[in-house]
């Protein structure tokens, strides 16, 4: 999809829900944007904007150290290596969802590229998690649309995420190529159902600085929500009674 400016890369604007069922019931919604960037224009992107800076300090930002080896090398060859190892070899380019940086600093928990072939069919996506303790792991999965036109993925967890929620578990996603809507869910179950859902929906808007300085007036302490959050909402887990999970050995990057 190309837009008005001529960028494939665009802004959803939003909001992030987590909705947990059991043991104890616990919910939080919040307001969010994230950028989806095509990157092969991160160039343009770096000569265009001025606010969203492209490996420069910035009010907003955007640095590959973020994510994929987080050596600060290029992502699209990750990508593409990743996904070559899962089967998904005709990558004609990529695009990522995540969170910018806001005042110099991000946490995304969840970064999302999506493969397009080339006949611009998307062919993959690439879950990339994250947790507080600095790790990292990638779920790389085909993107088979069912009846409805959305993609349905299940994965078993393999990653260490949140305290409160045990490795015995798995993920099912539920998410249709960014377009004009962004609507991504997760839905987390054992082996006695559904226990976990969480939600990052979103409208389209172009990239541009109006728009950029438009999100980042509604949300100037979003990363400071995002990080913060996480923190509150495990206090308020632990108060209710959530069973505590320590840390075990898993994935450190992906």
């Amino acid at each position: 999809m190309v837009t008005g400016n001529g960028l494939r890369s665009r802004l959803y604007e939003g909001a992030v829900m987590h909705n947990r069922l059991r043991p104890v019931r616990h919910r939080f919604r919040y307001r969010v944007f994230s950028v989806l960037l095509d990157l092969d224009e991160l160039p343009e992107i770096a000569r265009t904007s001025r606010l969203l800076r492209i490996e420069r300090p910035g009010i907003l930002s955007f640095r590959a150290v973020d994510h994929g080896a987080r050596d600060g090398s290029p992502l699209g060859p990750w990508a593409r290596a990743h996904f070559a190892a899962c089967g998904i070899a005709d990558v004609a380019r990529v695009e990522l969802l995540c969170f910018p940086r806001l005042w110099g600093f991000v946490f995304n928990p969840l970064s999302v590229y999506f493969a397009y072939d080339a006949e611009d069919q998307l062919a993959g996506v690439l879950y990339e998690v994250k947790n507080t303790f600095g790790g990292q792991h990638a779920y790389v999965l085909p993107a088979d649309r069912g009846a409805d036109g959305r993609i349905r993925h299940g994965v078993d967890k393999s990653f260490y995420v949140s305290p409160f929620i045990d490795m015995a578990a798995s993920y099912h996603f539920t998410l249709g190529p960014p377009t004009e809507s962004l609507e991504l869910v997760i839905r987390e179950t054992d082996r006695d159902g559904i226990f976990f859902t969480a939600s990052q929906t979103g409208a389209r808007r172009e990239l541009t600085d109006r728009n950029l300085a438009a999100c980042l007036l509604r949300n100037l302490a979003m990363t400071f929500k995002v990080i913060g959050g996480i923190h509150v909402e495990a206090l308020r887990l632990w108060l209710k009674g959530a069973p505590y999970h320590p840390k075990t050995a898993g994935p450190v990057d992906g």
